[in-house]
């Protein structure tokens, strides 16, 4: 009885916006207490031995596991997007919830100016967490009725340094521009990531890799598209002539692309295509999560950080990413 009394005072005092957000965490026994019921709701595990005989250092807020073969101390960042980061929790959280709740995503120097740190650590920060919103491989293929687009992402050429804009124009695909290609189930979930080309093989190895056989497919009239009606109930829009017809369009996609763009170049502004996966992943997120409220997705994300890891080095090519 007790304990659930606890439970529903919890929910109860849970914050649902960002004022009471940064107001709730600004308190770090009450961050570790709340990072530790989201990673081990089972109880305190030891994340080098999975021991559960712990012991809990208050004055250091870490744990002490009490295995004699182990005997290491523990903090919740260990085994976690926030491992070895000197940022405090109360940091951490709060730029959890500004980039998962940010419609058109947050930049370093909103981060920097919001939570006082350097524009650098904001851009380190956001970045690990882009990763913890990050969906992973797909276990299922999508069914129903999925819209199929591609598009390209970068910067205009008559925007760029002459030296940049002479490298991109000798590369391939798009004019310099790198492509991405998007599938929408209809009332469900998006996938996006980058692709090598938009040739053929690449367009149809995407979506019988991601689509269920027989299942209703909307594409626009690109000929690359061409030759799914053997797998496939393929339906062509043709946007030379109209862009709805009853029930054939590829207006979800295209609303996906709008909010995308509309986050890179009115937020992000310069995004190098080596980064430009953890920014579909970010938009991919929110977008998939848009039903739920702010502290929905706030919650799941911070369930997503435990198992990765993504140091400063790997973030900027200098080593391979685990």
């Amino acid at each position: 009885m007790e304990h659930s009394r606890k439970k529903k005072a919890r929910e109860t005092t849970f914050p649902q916006t960002l004022q009471e957000a940064v107001k709730y965490f600004s308190d770090l026994e009450t961050c570790n207490i709340f990072m530790a019921q989201i990673r081990w709701p089972d109880g305190v595990a030891c994340p080098y031995c999975a021991g559960k005989a712990v012991s809990y250092l208050s004055t250091r807020r870490k744990w002490k596991c009490m295995n004699k073969v182990c005997h290491k101390q523990f903090s919740v960042k260990v085994g976690t997007v926030m491992e070895d980061s000197p940022i405090g929790l109360d940091k951490w959280l709060a730029a959890v919830w500004l980039i998962t709740n940010a419609k058109n995503g947050i930049s370093s120097y909103e981060i920097m100016r919001a939570l006082d740190v350097t524009q650098k650590t904001g851009w380190f920060l956001l970045h690990r967490i882009r990763l913890a919103m990050q969906t992973g491989t797909f276990e299922t293929k999508m069914s129903g009725q999925v819209e199929v687009d591609e598009t390209y992402i970068g910067g205009k050429a008559r925007n760029m340094h002459r030296d940049k804009r002479e490298r991109r124009i000798q590369g391939t695909g798009g004019k310099g521009k790198v492509a991405v290609m998007g599938l929408l189930e209809r009332d469900g979930k998006v996938r996006a990531k980058v692709i090598a080309d938009a040739t053929k093989a690449t367009l149809h190895g995407e979506v019988r890799g991601n689509v269920e056989a027989g299942a209703e497919l909307f594409t626009d009239a690109l000929n690359t598209y061409m030759g799914l009606e053997s797998d496939y109930i393929h339906q062509v829009i043709n946007h030379a002539e109209k862009y709805v017809d009853g029930q054939i369009h590829t207006n979800g996609i295209e609303n996906f692309w709008s909010l995308l763009k509309r986050g890179l170049k009115g937020t992000y502004v310069s995004v190098e295509p080596f980064h430009l996966f953890r920014y579909l992943d970010e938009q991919t997120f929110r977008f998939n999560e848009r039903k739920g409220k702010d502290a929905d997705r706030f919650v799941q994300t911070v369930k997503q950080i435990t198992g990765k890891r993504l140091t400063f080095d790997e973030l900027t090519g200098k080593t391979t990413e685990h």
